[in-house]
């Protein structure tokens, strides 16, 4: 498997054999209406906005699967890659060092028709991907400390822009994100399979589920 972007992340999975397409894995859960998230005034420069300090939002759906080996997490990209909701998405991936974030993203970008290398936006924080049908943004937080990159990147208009955004280490930056269509949280186990939650927060994000 392929590196991924954290500082030392290994990547390897087990060799536990899973049938990943079955539509049973984990169930769904509806939540009552959630309480407003507390906003802070946030300056960058001589701008002013507001941010959202903590958020807790409904889940719209929950799936849960195991990712025994790469070909489990591979065949978990290409099923999402084939959902249309996919094309606007904001797609965050959660997880430790080591979790394999970047190498599912790695599977998924390929399975979009991403060709040549896949490269870890690490150190850059951002890689655009253009496809023919599809604009892409593949976005690694871990590094990230001064509230002011944001608007100087330009993150505000990508993020507002059409296209698909792949976040890591989104934690790093919550306050100047919006909310995610879906969140991958990978759970890695001593036998080095990968514990897999997938959670909607949008009406897209339980698209991303169907």
């Amino acid at each position: 498997m392929e590196a991924g972007s954290e500082p030392r992340e290994q990547t390897r999975f087990g060799v536990m054999e899973v049938d990943i397409g079955h539509r049973n894995l984990g169930e769904s859960e509806r939540r009552g209406p959630a309480p407003e998230p507390r906003q802070q005034i946030r300056s960058i420069g001589n701008r002013f906005f507001t941010t959202t300090s903590k958020r807790h939002l409904s889940i719209l759906g929950t799936r849960t699967s195991v990712w025994a080996d790469e070909a489990a997490c591979a065949a978990s990209a290409k099923a999402l890659a084939g959902h249309p909701s996919l094309r606007d998405a904001y797609v965050e991936l959660r997880g430790p060092l080591g979790a394999g974030k970047t190498t599912f993203v790695r599977h998924l970008l390929r399975a979009l028709g991403v060709t040549g290398r896949v490269k870890s936006p690490s150190y850059a924080v951002v890689e655009p991907y253009e496809l023919p049908s599809l604009n892409c943004w593949h976005f690694d937080f871990y590094r990230f400390t001064d509230p002011r990159e944001w608007e100087d990147a330009g993150f505000r208009e990508l993020f507002a822009a059409p296209g698909l955004k792949l976040v890591e280490w989104p934690e790093k930056a919550e306050a100047m994100l919006p909310q995610a269509d879906l969140r991958i949280a990978i759970d890695p186990a001593e036998d080095e399979s990968r514990a897999v939650r997938f959670d909607a927060y949008t009406p897209r994000g339980a698209e991303l589920l169907a």
